[in-house]
Formats: structure tokens, sequence, C-alpha cells
């Protein structure tokens, strides 16, 4: 795929929030809903953003901050800030480019990509950009687990041929949540855009009379303990698992080889009535120790809410939404002026609070301190 258009700014724009008017304007009300909405009544989708508002910082004073960055090391490696972008579906829905813009703006602004696996692109278009540029951040990708082993095997095989250094399982979706926004409004994918790396048709249920298409039909189908091994098995590259909430599960993930955990609940998109991902973070990192790799996502808007997040024991945090946002406002300079925008705020925070490094950001950081 050619190198993404080049396109002008919108005015005004002095924050994440800024992209949200100008990409309305200019996407359909299909793709609005599709990438706003969340399950049921959407209390999760906003509790998610309200925590990170409702959490305080208790700076400290007259420290020597020369010298200070934003680095930090994630599976072995330096990264130059904590920032990868969330897997999201689809994007040609909301710019021509769609993941291929993403990853010359991360590439460009040493950010990381989590591809989603219903990528609309490619994803060795999406790694080309990557791969090519020796500061950007990680290159992960994102996996739905498909009840046909044959197909998993030759997508695993060719995620590595691509590049990719880490495998995130989502387990926290084996169905998709009752979205009310989507169903209002009739979401269907045009024609023109697809999951091109999902090449195949599903297996037909092939329900009896009587039987529950969810759970005779689909849940048979969904991943288990097994599957995590089977996987482990199967591939070289480091598994995390994207969707873990409880100590116990992650406990048990851990003992069967994964590497590690986004603390996430699907950006209020599954399971309504979730805390948000404040509040499951901390007994994670609790559970698991220091040396465990936590990401969070969900509602995550400010640099702010980056260090708190860092406070609150993640190793890094997913951009979610607002890169969209600025997707569909700008493409490929859009998202790279908000991801600029949202570091900017991170070390901004840091030099503000006292913290030389992201080491310095730990629960004494917040007041009170150990919120829960």
């Amino acid at each position: 795929m050619s190198a993404p258009t080049l396109e002008a700014l919108p005015e005004g724009l002095a924050n994440l929030a800024d992209f949200e008017a100008p990409a309305k304007a200019r996407v359909t009300a299909n793709a609005w809903a599709y990438l706003n909405g969340g399950a049921a009544d959407e209390i999760t989708l906003r509790a998610n953003r309200a925590a990170w508002d409702a959490i305080k910082l208790h700076p400290r004073v007259l420290r020597d901050l020369a010298g200070g960055h934003t680095r930090v090391t994630l599976l072995g490696r330096e990264l130059l800030h904590p920032i990868i972008l969330a897997p999201i579906a689809y994007q040609r829905l909301f710019h021509a480019d769609g993941e291929v813009a993403i990853a010359h703006a991360a590439a460009a602004q040493s950010a990381g990509v989590l591809l989603s696996a219903q990528s609309s692109v490619p994803m060795e278009d999406v790694a080309a950009p990557m791969l090519a540029e020796p500061s950007a951040g990680p290159l992960w990708f994102q996996l739905y687990w498909r009840d046909d082993r044959d197909f998993m095997r030759a997508l695993l095989k060719r995620v590595e041929a691509a590049g990719y250094q880490a495998l995130v399982l989502t387990v926290d979706a084996p169905v998709h949540g009752a979205r009310d926004r989507e169903r209002r409004i009739g979401f269907k994918l045009p024609d023109d855009i697809r999951a091109v790396n999902l090449g195949g048709l599903k297996k037909p249920l092939n329900l009896q009379p009587g039987q529950s298409a969810l759970f005779d039909g689909l849940m048979p189908r969904a991943a288990t303990w097994r599957e995590i091994d089977w996987l482990r098995a199967e591939s070289r590259l480091p598994l995390l698992l994207k969707g873990v909430t409880h100590a116990d599960d992650a406990r048990e993930a851990l003992a069967r080889g994964v590497t590690g955990f986004v603390v996430s609940n699907h950006g209020g998109r599954a399971l309504d009535t979730l805390p948000p991902t404040t509040e499951l973070l901390p007994p994670l990192r609790a559970a698991l120790g220091p040396d465990v790799p936590l990401l969070v996502d969900g509602g995550i808007r400010r640099g702010t809410d980056v260090l708190k997040a860092i406070a609150l024991g993640a190793n890094a945090v997913l951009l979610g939404r607002p890169y969209v946002h600025a997707l569909a406002a700008s493409g490929a300079l859009g998202v790279a002026h908000a991801l600029r925008l949202l570091r900017d705020e991170l070390e901004i925070a840091m030099a503000l609070s006292g913290c030389k490094t992201l080491a310095d950001a730990g629960p004494a950081l917040l007041w009170p301190a150990n919120p829960r």
C-alpha cells in the first residue's frame, strides 16, 4: 500500500478531545455509532473516563528533574514512552488509509501499535512502516480465537513472518456485547471493508431445534485454557491476555506460560457495569507482584491519565477511541499530532509532579495514597 495521504490539520487542536468534532463531521452515522458506542446502558463506558478524572495527583516540588525522560522497559525492550495504540477494528470505516495511517503516525512518534485481527488493511502493510523506523514502539498483533486450528496455525505463522513481536489474545469478548447504539442504527460494514487478514468463512452453527445460538452454537467454539496451552505451543512469540480482570485467572494464565496482561473492560463494549480499569488495575498489580507486564486501557485522554496509570501499577497504556477520532479528522498527520500532544502532556505532568522518570510515579503520587 502506498504512503498515507497528508492532510491539513483542523484548526484549534489543543488536546485529544478537540479531534472529536471534526471527526464526527467526516464519518457516517453508521461508523460513529460503531466507534463511540458501548454495551447496554454504557455505564462502564462512562465510568472509564470519569474514574481517571476522579483520581487526584499529589506532587512533590523542588526536585532536580534535569535529564528526565519518559522511557520505560516492556518485554525486555526500552521504549521512548509508554503509549501504544489499542486494537480497533475496521479503521477504513474512518479514513481511506485505515491502519496504514496509524502505523506511519506511530512510527513517527515512537509509539507502539497493537493491530486488531479485524484490521481492514493487510498486516504486512501495517508492519512495514513500524519495522522501518528504529525508534518505533512495539508492534504486536491482537487475536480473537477462531475454532479452526489449521487457520489459526497459518495465521500465527503469517504474524511471525510479518515481524510482529508479541501476540495479545482478547479473552473478555467471546460474543459481542449488547450494543444498543449499533442495534438502533442497524450497523453494517460497507461492502468494501472487511477483516482482510481473516479470510475464509466461519463454520455454520448447525443448531438442533430448541438449541441456543449462543450457548450451544458460539460458546462451544470459544477459547478455554486448552487454547491458551495450544497458542503457547504453536508460537514462539510472547503471549499476553487482554481482558483478564480477576487475580485468580491471571495466576492461572501465568502458570500456563502467559507473559502479561492488558487490564481492560473492552472499552465498555462487552459486559456493562464492570468496574472502570482504574479500579481493576491496582488489585491485579498487588496480586501479581512488580515484575509481570501490565498494560491498561479504557478512557485515557490526557497525559495526566497516563501518569496516573503508571502510578496505579501499569507499565504502559493503550490509547483507543481518541486516536481514531484523530485518524478520521486528518489521517496519519492527525494521529501523529494526537500522539505528540499526549506525550507532551505526559512530560508536563511529570515535571509538575516532581517525577524525573516514570519510575518515580508510584502510589505516593496519588491523593490519597493507594486509591481503590
